[in-house]
């Protein structure tokens, strides 16, 4: 083989070099695209995922992951169902009764360990529990889950169920019903958010948390995916988990900056005054004070309250709880 020849193959050979490096570091790139709806408008409840996201969490474990909020955030657990979003943010409730329905959604993380769900009252009426709403006008946003939890505090402080009370559909208008005396007290309000935003207001409030008064506790807020994308993905689950789980136990390390990284991710959306407050709140729920950290979720609390759910007519008594989570992930 002459010279000329050797140096041609030379430059093949390394050609070839190069265009097997570029399309493994190609591949090195390449990141599997996954779809997470959130249950609502971008909160302090979602800080983890947006510190996951900024801060690069999610590409570490290969990941190229879309958050965003459905036009209808009552529909996330059907789309996850239907296998059109592959995760979603979801309540453990909601997790029941759409399995009662045969919907195919799994929690696999416990986001916000307790109910954030109460009954409030505005601190100038005097009423301080449940009990002394006999006779009063209870408002509550048509959801119906909000009947059973109401009744339970009633009867837990005494008073013989829902016919003690005059109860109002005041739709999504909860701090305006309240503030305006429309009622007596609400139902569905959120004492992370809305006590915020009525004292902001000049209207400070008596919160009675639900797990205080009868109702057993249950995870607020979790995060949910199919049972086919499970079965066909648990690598990818897993690695999402320990993304999720890695930006949640940094906003309760520092939840101030958590907000920083929310409102520079959703810039002009986000309510300050109401979210810096509610993040501090937060930290105390997501985690369980037994030492649990983030994310846990246990037998006794899916048990528990889906037994409180079938008492109340409201699930299957053949409805199978542990089937409704997934506690072994990500760890």
């Amino acid at each position: 083989m002459n010279t000329t020849a050797i140096r041609i193959l030379a430059l093949v050979s390394l050609a070839a070099l190069a265009l097997a490096a570029g399309a493994c570091a190609q591949g090195q790139d390449e990141k599997i695209p996954v779809k997470l709806a959130l249950d609502w408008y971008p909160n302090a409840n979602h800080l983890g995922l947006y510190i996951a996201q900024q801060k690069g969490y999610f590409a570490e474990e290969g990941l190229d992951v879309a958050m965003y909020t459905p036009s209808d955030p009552s529909t996330v657990l059907q789309t996850v169902g239907a296998g059109s979003d592959d995760f979603g943010m979801s309540y453990q409730p909601d997790v029941l009764l759409a399995r009662n329905e045969g919907v195919p959604v799994v929690s696999i993380l416990g986001v916000v360990q307790h109910p954030l769900n109460s009954l409030m009252t505005l601190e100038a009426s005097g009423i301080e529990r449940p009990g002394q709403l006999a006779g009063k006008k209870v408002g509550y946003p048509g959801i119906p889950t909000n009947e059973p939890l109401l009744e339970t505090m009633l009867k837990a402080d005494g008073l013989s169920g829902l016919e003690d009370v005059e109860l109002v559909n005041i739709g999504w208008n909860i701090s305006e019903s309240l503030i305006g005396e429309k009622v007596d007290a609400v139902v569905g309000a959120y004492w992370t958010h809305e006590s915020i935003h009525m004292e902001n207001l000049g209207y400070p409030v008596n919160v009675m948390r639900m797990e205080e008064w009868g109702v057993p506790d249950y995870y607020e807020l979790v995060l949910v995916t199919s049972e086919e994308y499970l079965a066909e993905n648990e690598d990818v689950a897993e690695r999402f988990i320990r993304a999720v789980r890695k930006g949640y136990e940094e906003a309760v390390s520092d939840p101030q900056a958590g907000v920083d990284v929310l409102v520079a991710e959703n810039e002009g959306e986000i309510d300050e005054a109401i979210d810096r407050p509610g993040a501090d709140l937060l930290v105390s729920l997501w985690q369980l004070p037994s030492g649990g950290g983030f994310g846990t979720q246990q037998p006794e609390r899916w048990n528990g309250f889906a037994q409180w759910m079938k008492d109340n007519d409201m699930l299957k008594q053949s409805l199978d709880a542990s089937a409704a989570y997934r506690a072994d992930l990500g760890n």
